[in-house]
């Protein structure tokens, strides 16, 4: 434990103004060079709580606590003696005299004093901003008062600015249940960041989630109505908008009037002026950091890298180490409303020579730019909707990547593109920017500090501890330092196998092993047999035992016996959990093909039920809100009216979509709906490592969107293609061409290979197209594999798959025919009649939407039960 000097007139004392992320950063840099021990800290901070990771704070309308997004360790604080003061910030300064006066009247003598004051939201000076219904978004309480005020009062809300807090305010009106419109006067969303092309790609992605966007115009009045409230907003163009609530995320100022109440120096358009130490140029005892400087480059930073430099600045200079701050790199990497956005260097290319490198993809919401020097340097670019290469890229910045630039810019699997990985950086690239962390220092906690894991490698370096986008190249930085070194490192699936799941598969393959306890007590690890397993192994083993089930003698229902303990949540009740507690039913439509009779026994189902529709992009209707004690007399309607279960609950296959083909397009060459039909029914049930889906095209326009698909079907004059390894998710891949012109026997037999081999051989929760990539060989292997059988197993494959084609169940049929199974579908196992009172709902444009008590814990009226307390 540190030793904390005692206070008195000698012990030199640090006053810190502002206790946020960066001021957070400052005390911890203090601890870290042991100025806690010599000086006296004092923190006034002016939120009623501590630091908080303001970088996250959306992620509060997804159920985070304040605890959650809090920054500051108690012990922390208490280990070092830092005397931390929270609602009660600093209202003035006396240089002369070196006091600081609180807000609650307590004047503290420094010696030190730092300024970490931050920003505050600019709102435009226009007409009623400050009516009824306008608010801010920048701290906890904005969030909780417009939560409140949308639930009460609200229906449609504007946000005035299109940036990065602007875009994260309009997805949490909309998770709020508002309609929502952007409004940016610049002519795209995130100028800063994106250029047109980035922008539009940006634009088509969030208006294709229901957001309205409204670029080139200004925002010219708030509308009111008599009781003074916001009824809309007008706008540049003589337009107006009808909205209930206005969000102001215009952009953020320096607050610095503390700074220019006592003299400070400060910049014509904000910022107090610091020299290369954050020193402020007008008293040497005062430093300021983070978003209240102004640098010495003339700049104020509004990322938290930058002010986290300051900080450790600072520090250093307070310790009389040698340390300076003369700019930071702008690079960023975010995840806004789930779209990837990145920029880097110079985005916007504004070197002289310099040339662009584009790859764009409307359809898949792509675009990637790539700014080239005249010499092949890299210096800079821009991702939208696939910033997976950001690591990478960036670390290469600035120098001449051993590839060609157009390679790094194409999707995996569209044609010659190349995947670096870490290893090809150099020592000196930055591999997390938050803390300036290069890779040479990665690799020296490994090496020199015995560092042996990710979470041991982040507490020495700081590495990945505060956005987290880097944690992938951290890991794989990590393994490939300990393997150079020739350190074992453990790939087991987890701490009770050492085996890999594909290890794991071949060996209840060959002993025809059937439960789960019989293998941990054979082949775990010493101190695992006899256990209860993991919640990592017992799913994995629990779908490998499930997809071999008729070869090795299990029983294919996953609900008998052992199998039913293996199983996730959603798989544990065959229907997916929701975030307020209650499950979707989603029925098994194959092809996207239904009847008129069956669209209205749905409908009646959800109208009796009181369920939430909608139509997914899988091509099948999914229905929310049914509590877990609905679920079997829903089940028992759809299966009298002759559906079945959609699996989207497992790890299996979900759809397989389809275009209407020949039979009713003029384009069409092939049927693809009953291929669609014959493939789904197929394949129907059959677990996995990840979730598979599939679609089938009728001619080249695709579109079914086949080449997005974990195996996809188009139609050609001779027959069908086969494509394999796409994904249209978080991290887009085109599939890749396995065969063609394939007649159906020839189609239908290749994919019962590859996805068997797929399933033999995946980690994991490892989807095809990721699979595709590790695997030893990629593409050219899997063809050897399962078209040209290099290996001689394609024929035991083949038997793998006619067993679980011939030994199919439907598993909401098993279920309501058995009542034992039936016992398990209640909320409470001590009164099995009583619902769950924290499910709950309120109406939403003629439907229903979760009543979700976002930010506020409280009492529903009439109920015993804490909200969010409860949820399973």
């Amino acid at each position: 434990m540190t030793a904390t000097p005692e206070a008195t007139e000698a012990t030199p004392t640090i006053v810190l103004v502002g206790h946020g992320m960066v001021g957070q950063r400052f005390l911890e840099a203090l601890a870290d060079r042991g100025l806690t021990a010599t000086h006296r800290v004092v923190v006034l901070c002016e939120e009623p709580r501590p630091a908080y990771d303001r970088v996250a704070l959306t992620s509060y309308f997804s159920g985070k606590t304040p605890e959650d997004l809090s920054m500051t360790d108690p012990a922390f604080i208490a280990e070092h003696g830092i005397e931390l003061r929270v609602g009660d910030p600093a209202v003035s300064v006396d240089r002369a005299a070196r006091t600081v006066t609180a807000a609650s009247g307590q004047v503290l003598g420094y010696d030190v004093l730092v300024l970490a004051t931050g920003s505050f939201p600019f709102v435009p000076p226009v007409p009623n901003k400050d009516a009824a219904g306008c608010f801010v978004y920048r701290t906890i309480d904005d969030l909780l008062a417009i939560e409140e005020y949308a639930k009460a009062r609200a229906t449609t809300g504007a946000v005035v600015g299109g940036g990065l807090l602007g875009l994260e305010a309009a997805g949490a009106l909309k998770g709020l249940g508002l309609d929502a419109h952007i409004v940016e006067f610049a002519p795209r969303l995130m100028p800063v960041q994106v250029d047109d092309g980035g922008g539009a790609a940006l634009l088509r992605t969030i208006e294709s989630m229901g957001l309205s966007v409204h670029t080139g115009v200004g925002t010219q009045e708030i509308v009111v109505g008599a009781d003074g409230a916001v009824t809309g907003m007008k706008l540049s163009d003589g337009s107006e908008l009808a909205a209930d609530m206005v969000v102001f995320s215009a952009g953020v100022r320096p607050r610095d009037q503390l700074a220019r109440d006592c003299g400070l120096t400060v910049g014509e358009r904000g910022g107090i002026t610091v020299d290369e130490q954050c020193r402020t140029v007008a008293d040497p005892h005062v430093f300021a950091i983070g978003e209240c400087a102004l640098a010495a480059d003339g700049r104020v930073y509004g990322l938290v890298a930058p002010g986290y430099e300051q900080a450790e600045t600072v520090a250093a200079t307070i310790a009389a180490d040698e340390a300076s701050f003369t700019g930071a790199d702008l690079s960023t990497k975010l995840k806004l409303l789930g779209v990837d956005v990145a920029s880097f260097g110079d985005a916007h290319g504004t070197t002289a020579d310099c040339l662009d490198v584009v790859y764009s993809d409307s359809r898949a919401g792509l675009y990637k730019k790539l700014v080239i020097g005249s010499d092949g340097t890299l210096l800079g670019g821009i991702l939208v909707g696939d910033a997976e290469a950001y690591g990478t890229l960036k670390a290469f910045t600035g120098s001449v990547p051993p590839v060609s630039p157009e390679s790094l810019v194409l999707p995996a699997g569209a044609g010659e593109s190349v995947q670096l990985g870490p290893s090809a950086l150099p020592d000196d690239a930055i591999i997390c920017s938050c803390n300036n962390v290069r890779k040479g220092t990665i690799r020296a906690a490994v090496t020199d500090h015995r560092c042996t894991t990710v979470p041991e490698v982040k507490k020495c370096t700081k590495a990945g501890t505060t956005c987290g986008s880097c944690v992938k190249v951290l890991g794989q930085l990590v393994t490939a330092e300990l393997e150079a070194s020739g350190v074992e490192v453990d790939k087991g699936l987890c701490g009770c196998f050492a085996q890999t799941r594909e290890e794991l598969y071949e060996i209840v393959l060959a002993l025809r092993i059937n439960t789960y306890q019989d293998l941990l007590d054979r082949y775990g690890r010493d101190g695992a047999r006899g256990g209860d397993g993991c919640e990592i192994c017992k799913p994995a083993v629990g779908s490998i035992i499930a997809s071999l089930a008729p070869t090795i003698g299990a029983d294919v229902y996953v609900l008998d016996g052992e199998q039913a303990a293996l199983q996730d949540t959603n798989d544990h009740f065959l229907a997916n959990l929701q975030k307020n507690g209650s499950y979707s039913v989603v029925p098994r439509i194959p092809g996207g093909e239904i009847t008129p009779e069956g669209l209205i026994v749905i409908g009646e189902i959800a109208r009796d039920f009181g369920l939430y529709t909608k139509i997914t992009g899988g091509q099948r209707i999914d229905m929310f809100g049914a509590r877990v004690e609905q679920l079997p007399l829903i089940w028992t309607r759809l299966v009298d009216a002759g559906f079945e279960s959609g699996h989207a609950y497992g790890k299996s296959l979900r759809t397989v979509k389809s275009c209407v083909g020949q039979t009713w397009c003029r384009y069409g060459v092939q049927d693809s709906v009953r291929m669609a039909i014959d493939l789904e029914l197929r394949y129907r049930g059959l677990r996995s490592p990840h979730k598979l889906k599939s679609a089938v095209s009728g001619c080249a326009r695709e579109c079914a969107e086949a080449q997005s698909k974990d195996f996809g079907i188009i139609a050609t004059s001779n027959g069908w293609n086969l494509y394999v390894g796409g994904n249209g998710g978080a991290t887009p891949r085109h599939a890749d061409l396995l065969a063609q012109d394939l007649n159906d026997a020839e189609l239908i037999r290749l994919i019962d290979r590859f996805l068997m081999f797929y399933i033999r051989t995946a980690d994991r929760l490892e989807r095809t197209s990721t699979w595709l990539e590790r695997i030893p060989g990629g593409l050219d292997h899997v063809r050897d594999v399962v078209v040209e059988d290099s290996l001689g197993i394609c024929q035991e494959l083949e038997e793998l798959m006619t067993g679980h084609v011939s030994h199919y169940r439907d598993e909401w049929a098993d279920t309501i025919n058995d009542p034992e199974k039936l016992a398990r579908f209640v909320s409470f196992v001590n009164a099995p009649d009583t619902p769950d009172p924290v499910v709950g709902f309120v109406p939403e444009r003629d439907q229903i939407k979760p009543d979700l008590p976002l930010l506020s814990i409280g009492l529903r009226p009439g109920a015993d039960i804490l909200e969010g307390t409860a949820q399973r």
